[in-house]
């Protein structure tokens, strides 16, 4: 029977394991040489010879590279600062003096005859210093090549852009505006414009007359703008109606009449005739639609069939009736 292992017993025997010494090994350490820095008394590094650049060494303009060679052969070589005239081109270039217009080769011939000096046509223009001092009107220079003749200065103040249009026509475009959308305005402005200019003469109401001092109404259509300027005065109130509390005591309202300015009285005949086009019935589809009914409500307008004249009369008379009312607000001052 084979004996018994003694463990135990065992670790008695074993020598003890030998330690061995651990030695790390040393660190890395770089050690980076320190920058050296140029001073102002030492030279900077050559730098590499470089060939020049896209841009250097370029070649003279044919123009100045001509008035260097004139002036070293003793002869006229072209003015760099006005140019050389055409004539002189042509000059030398006979197949494009052939083909030149009729002006620069009697030019040219009457040049060869009797050299003036004169540049009248130059390839390049004066130097702007020497076209600021030039005045047409005191050196005697005719204004050829105009249809018309030149503003006169200084410039009126409705030629200018903004109010290049009459006054009530740009009040009335701005009424018709919706949402902001001018251009749709100004398209159905145009459009009653060409319909007052293109319809029938209208035929005046007695009962109904327009201003005094307007032209006849076969003129009308002559000019639209008037046209649309006299149906809308015509009908434009002079006077609107204000309700003031207080005025009579206790609290009880007074209608007190209040005049009206030119813009005013216009707006307002506006509005009523907008108002009197919305209710028309539409005929028709198309985006003029609108406008043909206003100028038609303007036509009606100065021939005296619209109920525009009913309402400007209606306020008058509440107006006229409401005179007395401005007495009692004297007495209780």
């Amino acid at each position: 029977m084979p004996p018994r292992l003694n463990i135990l017993g065992l670790g008695r025997h074993i020598p003890a394991s030998r330690t061995v010494p651990y030695n790390p090994r040393p660190a890395l350490c770089l050690r980076l040489a320190p920058s050296r820095t140029i001073t102002a008394d030492e030279k900077p590094l050559p730098e590499a010879d470089k060939g020049p650049g896209p841009n250097q060494g370029q070649l003279p303009h044919v123009s100045e590279e001509a008035a260097a060679t004139g002036k070293i052969m003793g002869e006229g070589g072209p003015e760099l600062e006005q140019g050389t005239p055409v004539q002189e081109v042509l000059k030398r270039d006979e197949e494009s003096k052939d083909k030149a217009p009729k002006v620069l080769q009697e030019q040219i011939q009457s040049s060869s005859s009797s050299s003036t000096g004169t540049r009248s046509f130059s390839t390049s223009a004066r130097s702007r210093q020497e076209a600021a001092v030039i005045n047409f009107e005191d050196s005697g220079i005719e204004m050829a090549g105009h249809s018309f003749e030149l503003p006169a200065l200084p410039i009126p103040a409705n030629m200018h852009l903004k109010h290049r249009y009459a006054p009530i026509v740009k009040q009335v475009t701005n009424l018709l505006m919706r949402d902001g959308k001018l251009s749709v305005a100004q398209r159905n402005m145009a459009m009653i414009l060409n319909h007052l200019r293109t319809a029938s003469p209208p035929t005046v109401n007695p009962d109904r007359p327009l201003l005094p001092g307007s032209p006849p109404a076969t003129h009308l259509p002559l000019n639209p703008t008037l046209y649309l300027t006299l149906a809308i005065d015509s009908v434009a109130p002079l006077l609107r109606l204000r309700s003031q509390k207080g005025m009579a005591g206790g609290g009880v309202a007074l209608q007190m009449p209040v005049p009206l300015a030119l813009r005013q009285r216009r707006r307002q005949a506006v509005m009523w005739i907008l108002d009197a086009a919305s209710k028309k019935p539409t005929r028709g589809s198309g985006r003029g639609g609108f406008a043909q009914k206003v100028a038609e409500e303007l036509v009606a307008i100065v021939e005296g069939r619209s109920g525009v004249w009913d309402r400007r009369g209606g306020i008058h008379k509440l107006a006229v009736g409401a005179r007395a009312n401005l007495n009692v607000r004297r007495s209780r001052r």
